[in-house]
């Protein structure tokens, strides 16, 4: 859904810069820096799942 809100919010920006309308650039931009946000946390979790199991791995190799 990230990709899908980055590309409304720009296209809120650009009819917003198009007519004027400085609300719905507003929103356009907070809707596309929202988006890149939840990419962010996103990559974030999945790199410290990877971490938690190269930690799992490690731990199970001290073990035997």
């Amino acid at each position: 859904m990230g990709f899908l809100d980055k590309l409304l919010g720009r296209g809120k920006k650009a009819a917003g810069d198009a007519t004027g309308d400085s609300s719905m650039r507003r929103e356009g931009m907070h809707q596309e820096q929202q988006a890149m946000a939840e990419d962010r946390a996103a990559s974030a979790e999945e790199m410290a799942q990877s971490e938690r199991e190269r930690a799992a791995e490690h731990e199970a190799e001290r073990g035997t």
